[in-house]
């Protein structure tokens, strides 16, 4: 089993208890920030994936890390102690990325990458968003992407599903018929 799949079982634990026990969007800013101050370090992020460090080093470096964020919920300490014991204190950010995603599932919002020619103007914006969601089933965040190659039109990616409507697409498949026509 690979790392990211072992993290996606920890933030699916994670998320189980604290939508019973406590506040779901506290716990996610929590790891969010944890991921922040580990990211953002490369050396603790080294640190923290050397085998050659030892685990309890590890454990008392990220738990002081935590100390410093202040007011931590008890099911995120105890998910860092979890991950210490277990040699796996590397894997919080993995694990954040997925407890944020069993978030956003929950709520229903599904993001989207977006790609234009053009920056989109508000109104434009808006309405794709709009128009995604009702496509998607479910309340769209948009991350915008400039790309003049594909000259005109919108690629959508919602999840797995790609919309694509851009003129190099539609380019290409012109010239498919016209040579299939021959």
């Amino acid at each position: 089993m690979t790392s990211r799949a072992i993290a996606r079982r920890y933030a699916a634990a994670l998320f189980d208890v604290v939508r019973k026990d406590a506040d779901v969007d506290r716990a996610l800013g929590e790891l969010e920030a944890i991921k922040a101050a580990i990211t953002s370090h490369e050396r603790l992020r080294k640190v923290l994936e050397s085998p050659g460090v030892p685990m309890a080093t590890k454990r008392t470096i990220l738990e002081a890390i935590v100390r410093g964020l202040g007011d931590v919920s008890p099911q995120i300490l105890r998910l860092i102690g979890l991950l210490g014991e277990r040699d796996r204190l590397a894997m919080v950010a993995d694990v954040a990325d997925g407890f944020a995603e069993r978030v956003m599932h929950s709520k229903k919002i599904v993001p989207a990458e977006v790609v234009t020619a053009v920056p989109l103007a508000d109104d434009s914006r808006a309405a794709l968003a709009a128009a995604l969601g009702r496509a998607a089933g479910a309340h769209v965040t948009m991350t915008e992407r400039v790309d003049p190659s594909i000259i005109g039109g919108v690629v959508a990616k919602v999840g797995s599903v790609v919309f694509d409507g851009s003129v190099t697409t539609q380019l290409a498949r012109m010239r498919q018929k016209l040579v299939a026509e021959r």
